[in-house]
C-alpha cells in the first residue's frame, strides 16, 4: 500500500512539473492554453514511463460463470472390491498391510479348511464314477440299437450318467469359486488350503483379518481401491440444478492445497433431493493425481457457461464513483522536443471474472480493431486525472 501511494505520488509530482513547465511555455507564445477533450489525461515520456504504461487490445476469451459447491472424492464401484471367501476357514498367511500396492492375480491371503480337502474328494471320485457311466451309456447305446438290451436297460444308463455329468460340473463350479482348477486337480494334488488373490489392480484400502482368524463366507477380508479412475461426489442446492448438465467442466482443488486445480467433467445428475435439500452430482476426473485419494474433500467450481466474450486483465478495468471504465490511447503529437500522448477514459460495463480476465461491454461505436487499451498502468492515470485536478495541460 504504501509503494502504491507513493508512486502515485511520483506521477503527480511529474505531472505538476510537466504543468508548470507548460504553462512558462504558453506564457512565452501570448498566454495561449490548450484545453484537452473531457476524460482525457495526457503524459510526457518521462510520466509515461514512471507510471509504468503498457498498452494491448480487447481480446475474445472463453469466460464462465462459476457456480462454489463442495463434495468428496470417490471410486465408481467397479473400482473398489471387498474380498471375502466362498468358504470359510483359518488364515494360515497373509503380509499386506493398509496401503499396500497388488496386481490383479496376485495372492493376497491363504486360507485353510478340511472342507476343502472333502470338496476335492467328492469331485475326483464322482469324476471317477461318471467315466465308467459314460462308458456304461455307450455300451448300452449299442446294445440296444441292436435289440440285445432292454429299454429300460438302456434309459437307467442314460439316467446316471446324466445325472453324474451334472454332479461334476455342479463341483467343478464350486472348486472354481474357491479358486482351485478343476482341470488341473488329481489325486497327488489334493490341497487343505487355497490362495484368495486380487480381482483388481490397486492398493490396500482395508485390511481385516490376521493369522489365525476364522472367516466366514460374509466377512470382508480386504478391501482393495483402484485409484486410477476417481470421481468426484458433489453436493448442489436444488434452487442451482438447473445451471448444471452432462457435460460441463470443473475445477477443484483440497481445502489445505487451494492454489492447486484440478478438472473433471459431469457425467451424471442425481434425480432425487435428500433431506438438506442437496442433490448428488457426479463427475470424472482428469488426469489423476497421485496425492488424491478416495474420502478426500474437495471444494469445487463448476463452469455453468462457456461463451466467447470481450474482455481485458483485471486490472485494466477500473472502478470509480460505481462506475467502470478503461482508458485508451487517445493521440500522439510532438511538442517541442517532448512526445505527448494522451488517453482518453470510456465507461464500460464489466461481466464475469476469470483466470485473471474480466469480460466488459463496450460502447456500439466502440471499434476494438482500431482501439489501443491500456492494460498496465490504468490506476496511475485515474489518480492523475481526478487527484491532481485538470492537469491535462
Amino acid at each position: 500500500m504504501k509503494s502504491k501511494i507513493f508512486f502515485v505520488i511520483v506521477v503527480f509530482s511529474l505531472f505538476v512539473i510537466g504543468c508548470k513547465n507548460k504553462v512558462e511555455t504558453t506564457e512565452e507564445h501570448g498566454g495561449e492554453h490548450e484545453v484537452l477533450p473531457p476524460n482525457t489525461v495526457e503524459m510526457n515520456d518521462d510520466q509515461y514511463k514512471t507510471a509504468g504504461i503498457e498498452l494491448g487490445q480487447v481480446e475474445y476469451k472463453v469466460l464462465s460463470n462459476v457456480l462454489k459447491v463442495n463434495g468428496v472424492v470417490n471410486v465408481p464401484p467397479q473400482n473398489l472390491v471387498s474380498v471375502s471367501v466362498n468358504m470359510g476357514g483359518f488364515v494360515k498367511s497373509t503380509d499386506l498391510v493398509q496401503g499396500s500396492p497388488v496386481s490383479k492375480g496376485q495372492v493376497l491371503a491363504v486360507i485353510e479348511n478340511p472342507e476343502f480337502i472333502e470338496l476335492q474328494q467328492n469331485y475326483l471320485e464322482n469324476k471317477n464314477k461318471l467315466e465308467f457311466a459314460e462308458t456304461d451309456y455307450n455300451r448300452q447305446k449299442d446294445l440296444y440299437k441292436e435289440n440285445v438290451s432292454s429299454a429300460k436297460t438302456y434309459q437307467q444308463a442314460l439316467s446316471e450318467y446324466k445325472s453324474l455329468k451334472t454332479k461334476v460340473f455342479a463341483l467343478e463350479q464350486k472348486l472354481s469359486l474357491i479358486g482351485i482348477d478343476s482341470k488341473q486337480l488329481t489325486e497327488e494334488k489334493i490341497s487343505r488350503s487355497v490362495s484368495v488373490v486380487a480381482s483388481i489392480s490397486g492398493y490396500i484400502k482395508t485390511v481385516n483379518i490376521n493369522i489365525g482368524k476364522y472367516v466366514n463366507p460374509t466377512d470382508v477380508m480386504f478391501e482393495i481401491v483402484n485409484n486410477q479412475k476417481l470421481t468426484l461426489e458433489l453436493f448442489l442446492f436444488e434452487k442451482d440444478i438447473e445451471t448444471v448438465s452432462i457435460g460441463q467442466k470443473i475445477r477443484f482443488s483440497m481445502p489445505y492445497k487451494a492454489g492447486k486445480e484440478q478438472t473433471a467433467i459431469i457425467y451424471q445428475l442425481g434425480k432425487t433431493i435428500g433431506d438438506d435439500k442437496t442433490i448428488k452430482v457426479y463427475a470424472s476426473v482428469d488426469n489423476v493425481d497421485k496425492n488424491l485419494l478416495p474420502g478426500m474433500y474437495v471444494n469445487a467450481l463448476i463452469e455453468t457457461s462457456n461463451n466467447s466474450v470481450t474482455s481485458l486483465p483485471d486490472e485494466a478495468v477500473l472502478t470509480f464513483d460505481d462506475k467502470n471504465y478503461i482508458f485508451t490511447l487517445f493521440e500522439r503529437k510532438k511538442e517541442g522536443e517532448k512526445e505527448i500522448t494522451i488517453f482518453k477514459m470510456i465507461e464500460v460495463k464489466k461481466g464475469v471474472s476469470n483466470n485473471g480476465f474480466t469480460e466488459i461491454i463496450l460502447p456500439k461505436d466502440f471499434v476494438i480493431e482500431k482501439n489501443k487499451v491500456v492494460i498496465k498502468g490504468a490506476y496511475n492515470l485515474l489518480s492523475a486525472m481526478k487527484n491532481a485536478g485538470d492537469m491535462a495541460c
